[in-house]
């Protein structure tokens, strides 16, 4: 859908998709040249996908949504059309196989992919920086799925880059599970920011460096204790059931460490995918979260 020469719509089938993801390797308050800024690090995650379709109307400028209850889906597919000036609506349909409100980034994966296609449809290519303005202005908070190979520190309430680490993460193996009883999760817009402490504050300055230091180096280890020491902040401000058990469970299957979704009731015990005996702990670490009642599991590595 792009416009002619007279301003007329040209009607063109739109369509994108956009990977899903599993929490946060690190989330907290960052200095940068602005201050004090609330940022984080995604956890990409191939197991889940959502993906859009944007058929324009030429004749009407409403957006009609196929599931009129992605309202953040549809908010986004009416500011990209006004941002880019095209004078027609259309019909929105998205596919998902991402559960809602778990710490997956349902959402912004709807969001991301009805960017992504009504920019298609209008023989337009947004930049990763235009994705991450509109996500924001679509559903308030977004995550940096729209840096799909990149590892940067993503401001999520402003969608803006705090810092870019240079490259993706290291491939990483994940045996993840859920920590709520019912399995229902978190609506994310409900829980307040957290209110972190000056002792917390200064403990992300040496945690970014870890990061930062993990990438370069392809340190696994290093990457994981930072994931856990974020995990062990983030129960002050939204406690993961049994949290001590599970750190047990991490350190008898010998994982790198423990991440957490940090508005959500996913976690993830991290190994090195190139581990000889990463088959054993897998299921060793399966069966111990078993012992303590926890059947929700499954398993991925990142590229």
């Amino acid at each position: 859908m792009s416009t002619g020469p007279a301003g007329t719509a040209v009607r063109i089938r739109g369509t994108h998709h956009s990977v899903g993801h599993h929490g946060e390797i690190l989330q907290g308050v960052f200095a940068s040249g602005r201050g004090l800024r609330r940022a984080l690090i995604t956890l990409p995650c191939p197991l889940y996908e959502s993906h859009a379709v944007f058929e324009p109307s030429g004749t009407t400028d409403e957006v009609v949504m196929l599931d009129p209850w992605r309202t953040k889906a549809r908010r986004a597919a009416e500011l990209t059309l006004r941002a880019l000036d095209v004078p027609t609506g259309g019909t929105l349909s998205l596919t998902s196989n991402i559960p809602p409100s778990r710490g997956f980034g349902s959402s912004t994966a709807d969001v991301v992919a009805t960017i992504g296609a009504v920019h298609e449809a209008a023989g337009r290519r947004p930049s990763p920086a235009r994705y991450a303005a509109l996500a924001v202005a679509a559903e308030t908070a977004s995550d940096a799925l729209m840096y799909a190979h990149r590892t940067v520190l993503f401001a999520h309430r402003e969608g803006e880059v705090v810092e870019d680490m240079g490259g993706p993460l290291m491939p990483l193996t994940v045996v993840g599970f859920g920590t709520s009883a019912d399995g229902t999760g978190t609506d994310t817009l409900d829980l307040p920011p957290a209110r972190y402490s000056v002792w917390e504050i200064e403990a992300f300055r040496p945690l970014l460096g870890s990061v930062r230091r993990a990438l370069r180096t392809g340190d696994v280890a290093l990457l994981g204790r930072v994931a856990t020491a974020s995990a062990r902040i983030n129960q002050r401000h939204l406690p993961v059931p049994g949290l001590a058990d599970l750190l047990r469970v991490g350190e008898a299957v010998g994982a790198a460490g423990l991440q957490v979704a940090h508005s959500g009731d996913v976690a993830g015990l991290i190994f090195d995918p190139a581990l000889p005996d990463l088959a054993t702990r897998a299921d060793l670490a399966r069966k111990r979260l078993a012992g303590l009642g926890i059947d929700d599991t499954w398993f991925f590595t990142t590229t």
